[in-house]
């Protein structure tokens, strides 16, 4: 897990919040049910998905509970009848924690053991950046993601890459076609084709 100047990391993970979030408000009402390159999720599934990792955020971080405490608290849908209030809610109070003073040096308890606040920050910060692509193709729009969080991703996934299948969280890596560029490379990480 990558560590990163708390500014800049700050500054990533709003950022990845907001292209989510775009995404999030750009589904029209026929598309909720749509599949998405995470096969085994609708729209609306992998938008509960990543509106539950923040929802996460809060009590992990700021509370200093652990997995076990909070148990199934998230477990189930977690849009209710406004999806987009439901994720305008948990992004900010998700970038709220982080931002707060220290909160990235605390250590936090995760399911796969302790990390840092920062680390966990990075890992969440490429994993919306993904899932944003998820749902940009799932929903059929503008698949480009910016720069910046293209290189700041590749980075975080880079030095566990060959983990990330055998975890179960992605699908296995793909081979990286000759010359292609960052955003491609990322999705051949992560198992998704461009």
């Amino acid at each position: 897990m990558g560590e990163h100047r708390p500014d800049t990391l700050l500054d990533q993970h709003a950022k990845a919040l907001r292209l989510f979030g775009t995404y999030v408000r750009a589904i029209a009402d026929g598309q909720w049910d749509a599949p998405t390159p995470c096969t085994e999720w609708t729209v609306r599934e992998l938008v509960n998905h990543v509106t539950g990792e923040q929802l996460w955020i809060p009590p992990l971080l700021t509370e200093g509970r652990t997995v076990e405490d909070i148990g199934d608290a998230f477990s189930g849908d977690v849009l209710g009848e406004d999806p987009n209030a439901s994720w305008d809610r948990a992004a900010a109070a998700a970038h709220a924690a982080f931002a707060a003073p220290g909160a990235l040096e605390r250590t936090v308890l995760l399911s796969y053991g302790p990390a840092s606040g920062s680390a966990y920050c990075s890992e969440l910060t490429a994993d919306c950046v993904v899932h944003a692509w998820d749902l940009a193709r799932g929903i059929g729009a503008d698949e480009r993601l910016p720069d910046g969080l293209v290189e700041f991703s590749i980075k975080e996934v880079m030095p566990y890459a060959d983990g990330l299948a055998a975890s179960g969280a992605y699908a296995a890596a793909l081979d990286v076609p000759p010359g292609a560029d960052a955003q491609t490379r990322l999705l051949a990480l992560v198992g998704r084709a461009a």
